[in-house]
């Protein structure tokens, strides 16, 4: 009795840990998202644009190309890179583990669709999302959850939609916002289910098992081991891909036509590129004014942000290798399908 009273007593002077987690993501998310973004909304409603495509101009040269592509990509997204890898880590050792299997942690639709909730405050892009779903999964949350969470954060990013409405049209952020919720629940919820969790969800307790050492010891551990895990192939993936649009993506007036193999070749594409968030507005909007078809602009607006190679190889420690190839083809399947009903 006196074990569990201390251990009561124990557990409820920790309240100051979910409190500073809460603090840095409110503080960070208005910082690096929610007040930027605010700002691009009226833009986005003035101007009917929200920045050149960063696709356009793409050097000749694949060496060149890498280069100017990484400069360009990471000057965009470093700060919402860092907060994630912040975010990430603190989610280890601030968040009670119980807390998150209570939520996320149960191998079922509530995990899932919880998940999918709580990505939408973050509108990260995937590759910015991924070091905080790799924080989740060492907390040992379900596959479903985790992946609802990462995949919800692009796909469902309130910002983007608005964007969107207001440069390509509100028929463009609606098919988007229907699409991406049943992707978003659907990939994660047949991964979860045919995949073999290696790390499977710890039983839920009711007392929180003490942990080792100081705050800021276990939070460096978590915040090095995170960023060596993710950053550096992060990077490296970014270079390579950057060299790659040379020819991933074609740049002639009238090249992709609204056929079911444009759709499937941009739906491939768009799972294969990285790109910062948002991005995909500007790139579709250039490429339909040089003659892409309806079909396949869909097909990139759902899978372009969805996943990346980059956050693919991020999550590469953090979920069953048959789980990544299955999420990355899932969403591929799902662009062709959305491409192909525009077909119709």
């Amino acid at each position: 009795m006196t074990g569990q009273s201390s251990s009561q007593s124990a557990s409820s002077h920790q309240w100051w840990k979910p409190a500073l987690f809460f603090l840095v993501v409110i503080v960070g998310l208005w910082y690096v998202k929610w007040q930027p973004y605010y700002g691009k909304a009226f833009t986005a409603a003035e101007t009917h644009s929200i920045g050149k495509s960063i696709l356009a101009q793409a050097d000749a040269s694949p060496l060149r190309a890498a280069w100017d592509y990484a400069l360009v990509y990471f000057l965009a997204v470093w700060k919402a890179a860092v907060l994630g890898v912040i975010l990430g880590s603190l989610v280890q050792v601030l968040i009670p583990r119980n807390w998150l299997l209570r939520t996320l942690g149960q191998p079922r639709f509530q995990g899932t669709l919880l998940g999918t909730i709580f990505s939408l405050p973050g509108m990260m892009c995937s590759c910015c999302a991924a070091p905080v779903t790799v924080g989740l999964r060492r907390q040992q949350v379900s596959m479903g959850g985790a992946l609802a969470f990462w995949m919800g954060n692009p796909l469902l990013n309130p910002a983007t939609l608005v964007f969107m409405g207001f440069v390509l049209g509100w028929q463009f952020a609606l098919v988007r916002l229907v699409a991406g919720v049943a992707m978003v629940l659907i990939v994660a919820t047949l991964v979860q289910r045919l995949v073999k969790d290696s790390v499977p969800p710890a039983a839920v307790d009711m007392v929180e098992t003490p942990v080792q050492g100081s705050f800021f010891s276990r939070w460096g551990r978590a915040l090095w081991t995170l960023f060596w895990n993710t950053i550096p192939v992060y990077i490296l993936a970014v270079l390579v891909l950057g060299a790659a649009r040379v020819w991933l993506f074609p740049h002639a007036d009238g090249v992709v036509g609204n056929t079911f193999f444009w759709v499937a070749a941009m739906a491939v594409a768009g799972c294969l590129f990285v790109i910062p968030t948002a991005a995909e507005i500007p790139i579709v909007q250039t490429m339909m004014l040089a003659g892409m078809g309806t079909a396949p602009a869909l097909a990139l607006l759902m899978t372009l942000p969805a996943v990346s190679l980059p956050s693919l190889v991020m999550l590469h420690k953090a979920f069953p290798a048959q789980a990544l190839w299955l999420t990355g083809g899932l969403v591929a399947i799902g662009g062709i399908i959305v491409g192909s009903i525009a077909l119709a």
